[in-house]
């Protein structure tokens, strides 16, 4: 089989389950492939081929033993490195942390272990999770950004190197960078997917995020991680989301899309403006433009606010001790978040409630919502974009994907971003493939 690197997640997790493929075949083809792109691309923050051959082993072994598998059984995959690993450093960006190896897996490891996963290495992230980039550069063009602050797991699938990797999204790390680099990226709703043993900045904006070559991939990981935690105060005892079993159906009716602008579509680049106007066009009777509600611009201030107080709290050792260590978008970001009141704060949190009330009353008329994953194509330069066109959507909580399926006049990705209610992510994983197949 040639160019094994490209394979999907489900694809390789099959081919092993056949027995038509070996974890170190696969292994070896994704490592081959980093030594090819890693100069230039720069994704991994750490990595130790010996131990990802020693795991692919392990994985090897256990399928010529007859031993149960679990979905994705000797399949590759990257790790932003703000999860805890029990087995490599976890620095998060940050000098503050340098050489920190933790002693336990973050929750969301310890179960793409138990799903048979290789834990690859570790991808680079932006300093804390923030706005200052990492090393990583765009593959498509290494004068462009790839986003962030999940730069480095965007771009490692992009380039080949791992079909599956795993972010994070606080603002817009998870859904930006995949639209940046052209690959499958998932947002589940808030309190799917445990945060236990990861980077924490916001309890109420962070999310678990994914990054793969189909959707597919995204339903098998997703449902893989989707397990009660009570380490995470935001998780709730549910039954699981059958994410593969409703991808794989067809929709029992067409869907109805409602194109959404935002109050922010003026900072969208004429070349998204463009396409999207093409694409809504070629959805025809499909697809509705809907006018959010005046009140929505209050998100992006209410955003604002939550995160800077959050990350003052949460990161407030790392200020006190280490102030001078931190980059000046970091300082400025925890001085401003040291000065919000309690009643801005909280006022913030009540406004995220309520437009995620909105969003589900228009939505109660559509099956999902349309609209920009990124304001255009990967900018040039060392910064990671702006993630405005994400931040409604962290705010409320909705789960949301952006799908690689446009691209401007130089073949640089453009995501569309897809959006539904809270805890609808099975349906709206399977609008999505409905709306990849349609236009496919």
């Amino acid at each position: 089989m040639d160019d094994l690197h490209l394979l999907t997640a489900s694809e390789a997790a099959r081919l092993i389950r056949e027995g038509r493929l070996t974890s170190r075949e696969l292994v070896e083809a994704c490592l081959a492939q980093i030594d090819a792109r890693e100069p230039a691309v720069q994704a991994w923050h750490y990595l130790d081929r010996d131990h990802a051959l020693a795991q692919a082993e392990a994985a090897d072994a256990a399928h010529k033993a007859g031993k149960p598998h679990g979905a994705l059984h000797g399949v590759p995959v990257g790790i932003k490195d703000v999860f805890d690993t029990r087995d490599m450093p976890t620095e998060n960006g940050c000098a503050l942390h340098a050489g920190r190896t933790p002693r336990y897996d973050a929750a969301a490891v310890a179960l793409l272990r138990e799903a048979g996963a290789v834990i690859l290495g570790k991808t680079v992230t932006a300093e804390l999770a923030y706005y200052t980039p990492g090393k990583t550069r765009n593959p498509y063009d290494p004068a462009r950004t790839p986003g962030g602050s999940s730069s480095g797991s965007a771009a490692a699938v992009a380039a080949g190197m791992v079909p599956l990797a795993l972010g994070t999204q606080t603002n817009g790390s998870t859904i930006r960078s995949a639209s940046f680099c052209g690959v499958y990226g998932y947002k589940p709703t808030h309190g799917l997917i445990s945060r236990r043993n990861c980077l924490r900045l916001s309890g109420t904006l962070d999310h678990v995020g994914l990054f793969a070559r189909s959707l597919e991939d995204v339903a098998i990981a997703g449902e893989a991680l989707m397990r009660f935690d009570d380490g995470d105060e935001d998780m709730r005892p549910s039954a699981p989301a059958p994410l593969r079993r409703v991808l794989a159906e067809e929709p029992p009716v067409e869907p109805k899309l409602a194109f959404v602008k935002t109050p922010v579509w003026d900072k969208a680049e004429p070349v998204m403006k463009d396409a999207l106007a093409e694409l809504v066009e070629a959805l025809g009777s499909k697809v509705e433009p809907v006018e959010l509600p005046d009140v929505f611009a209050e998100a992006w201030p209410a955003q604002k606010t939550i995160m800077e107080a959050d990350i003052a709290h949460n990161l407030r050792r790392e200020f006190e001790r280490g102030r001078e260590k931190l980059s000046p978008a970091m300082q400025q970001c925890i001085e401003r978040g040291r000065a919000i009141t309690a009643k801005d704060y909280l006022a913030a949190q009540a406004l995220a409630r309520d437009l995620e009330a909105e969003i589900a009353e228009i939505l109660f008329a559509y099956d999902a919502i349309l609209t920009p994953a990124a304001p255009g194509p990967a900018p040039a330069g060392e910064a990671t974009g702006n993630p405005l066109f994400s931040t409604l959507w962290t705010l409320t909580g909705v789960p949301a994907v952006s799908l690689p399926i446009m691209a401007d006049q130089n073949g640089l990705p453009m995501g569309v971003q897809l959006v539904s209610c809270r805890g609808d992510d099975a349906r709206l994983l399977r609008n999505a493939h409905w709306l990849v197949k349609i236009l496919s």
